[in-house]
C-alpha cells in the first residue's frame, strides 16, 4: 500500500488460571481467556498504531482497511523513524515435562491447600499461597514476508508467611516459577521452609550499616544484574539520556572477571524463541571481561543508538513491543562459594531480596535483601535481618573482585511502561569490596 515503508501484525491467544489461598480458605479459582493483537504501521513521519480485542485473522480487503486505519494514524505522528537490520530466525521452544492445561483445577487447588499447609507453625500468624499459569498461541507476520508462530506456556507459584512474637513481625517467602510444566507436585513442602525463614527472623538482631565487605547470594547478585545493569543497558533508555552507561562501550567498568549477559534463548522463565519484532534473539554480553560491551535494542533504538544487537523486543498481548531483559546474569567465575567466603574474612552475607529501587540515568540503587548472616574468620555467623545494599552502580561494579562457580537463576516478573513480562535473572555467590551495607542496628 502506498505510504507504508513497514507494517507488522503480532496475534496473541490463550488462557489464564489462578488460584488464591488465605489461611486455608481458598479465595479464588479459575480461568480466563484472551485474544489479543497489535498492528503496527510505519509511514515516513512516524508509526500508526492499532490494538485490537478478539481478533479474527483476515486477508484482502479487511485487511487493506485495518493497514489504511493505522496509517492515518501514522501521518498524524511528527517522529522519524528508522529500522535496524536484524536477523531472522526462531529457537524450538523447550518441550513441556507435563501440560499444566491436562491437569484439572481441583487438583490444582489441593496441591497448592498442601503447600500453604506445609508453612504453618506456631508463630506463623498467616499463611498465603497462589499460583498462576499462562498459556499463549503467538502469531507473528510482517511485510517483509516474515512468519512466525509457536506456543508457550509458564506456571508457577508463590507461597508466604508471616510470623508474630511481642509485636515483632516478619516474614519468608518463597517461589518456584517455571517454562518446563507443572510444578505443584516437586514442592509441596516449600511452604514450609518459608514459615522457617520468617520464624528464625524473629530471632535475628538488626545489623548496624557502614561500608564492609559483603558476599551476595545468587538470588541478590541477579537482581543487581537485572535492575542495576539490565536497565542501564536498556537501548531506549540509552537513547533518551537515561543511562549511566551511556557513551561508554569500550570502557572498562570492572575487572577481568566480571561478565554481564541477557539471553532470551537460555531455557528459564525469560526464555523467547523469537522476539516480538519477529527478530531472532541471540545471547548478548552487556558486560565481558569487565568492558561495556553492547546495549540491548529493539530495532527502533538500534538504528538510533547502535553498538550493540536487536532481538531484546517484548510486549504483552496487544501492547506495543519495548526493550526489554529476558534471562539476565552474572557468569559464573572460577572460585568456588568456601573460597568467596574465606577471602571475605569478616563482613556480611546477603541473601534473597525483598524489592529496592534504581536510577539507571543517575546511577544509583538501593536492594532490601531478605536477611543476612555476619561473617567472621570465613564463616557464617550469626543472622540479621532489616538489611538493604545501596550505592553507585558504577562504583559497585568495580568492587566485585570474585564471581563463583555456581551460577543459579530465579524466576520473577519485570514492569516498564506499563507492562509486565516474565523475566529471570541470577549470579553465582560474588564477593563486593568496599559495600555499602544499611542496617537499622546501633551499638
Amino acid at each position: 500500500m502506498d505510504g507504508i515503508s513497514y507494517y507488522d501484525l503480532r496475534h496473541v491467544t490463550g488462557e489464564v488460571t489462578h488460584i488464591d489461598i488465605d489461611n486455608s480458605v481458598v479465595e479464588s479459582a479459575g480461568t480466563s481467556f484472551f485474544n489479543k493483537a497489535i498492528l503496527r504501521v510505519l509511514d515516513k513521519t512516524g508509526w500508526g498504531v492499532i490494538q485490537i480485542d478478539n481478533y479474527t485473522p483476515c486477508t484482502g480487503r479487511k485487511f487493506e482497511e485495518l493497514l489504511r486505519q493505522a496509517l492515518k494514524l501514522a501521518r498524524i505522528t511528527q517522529e522519524s523513524v528508522s529500522l535496524g537490520d536484524f536477523p531472522q530466525g526462531m529457537l524450538p521452544v523447550p518441550r513441556l515435562l507435563e501440560d499444566p492445561r491436562d491437569v484439572s483445577i481441583e487438583e490444582k487447588s489441593t496441591l497448592l491447600a498442601a503447600i500453604e499447609k506445609s508453612a504453618m507453625h506456631p508463630d506463623v500468624v498467616n499463611r498465603r499461597a497462589n499460583y498462576v499459569e499462562r498459556a499463549e498461541k503467538v502469531r507473528f507476520s510482517d511485510s517483509s514476508g516474515n512468519e512466525y508462530s509457536y506456543e508457550m506456556s509458564r506456571s508457577g507459584f508463590n507461597v508466604l508467611a508471616v510470623a508474630s512474637r511481642n509485636g515483632n513481625i516478619q516474614m519468608g517467602y518463597e517461589r518456584e516459577h517455571t517454562i518446563h510444566g507443572f510444578n505443584l507436585r516437586q514442592h509441596l513442602d516449600l511452604g514450609k521452609k518459608a514459615a522457617e525463614i520468617a520464624v528464625a527472623l524473629l530471632d535475628a538482631k538488626a545489623v548496624k550499616g557502614g561500608k564492609m565487605q559483603a558476599v551476595l547470594d545468587p538470588e541478590l547478585a541477579g537482581v543487581f544484574a537485572h535492575e542495576a545493569v539490565g536497565h542501564a543497558s536498556e537501548g531506549d533508555l540509552v537513547q533518551e539520556g537515561n543511562s549511566v552507561l551511556k557513551g561508554k562501550i569500550g570502557q572498562r567498568i570492572g575487572n577481568d572477571t566480571l561478565t554481564i549477559v541477557d539471553d532470551p534463548g537460555l531455557p528459564e522463565f525469560g526464555f523467547d524463541p523469537v522476539d516480538a519484532e519477529g527478530v531472532a534473539v541471540k545471547r548478548t554480553e552487556i558486560i565481558m571481561g569487565g568492558i561495556i560491551n553492547a546495549y540491548l535494542h529493539t530495532r527502533e533504538s538500534l538504528a538510533a543508538v547502535g553498538d550493540g544487537v536487536a532481538g531484546h523486543a517484548r510486549a504483552m498481548p496487544g501492547e506495543p513491543p519495548l526493550v526489554r531483559m529476558s534471562n539476565t546474569f552474572i557468569e559464573s567465575g572460577d572460585s568456588t562459594a568456601e573460597e568467596i567466603f574465606a577471602e571475605c574474612k569478616r563482613g556480611i552475607f546477603l541473601k534473597g531480596s525483598r524489592g529496592g529501587q534504581v536510577d539507571p540515568g543517575r546511577g544509583i540503587f538501593q536492594f532490601n535483601a531478605e536477611y543476612g548472616y555476619l561473617v567472621e574468620d570465613g564463616q557464617c555467623t550469626q543472622m540479621v535481618r532489616d538489611v538493604s545494599l545501596s550505592g553507585e552502580i558504577l562504583t559497585t561494579l568495580h568492587g566485585i573482585v570474585l564471581c563463583g562457580n555456581d551460577r543459579m537463576m530465579s524466576p520473577g516478573y519485570c514492569g516498564k511502561g506499563g507492562q509486565s513480562v516474565p523475566v529471570s535473572d541470577g549470579a553465582p555467590h560474588i564477593l563486593l569490596n568496599n559495600a555499602v551495607v544499611g542496617g537499622s542496628g546501633v551499638d
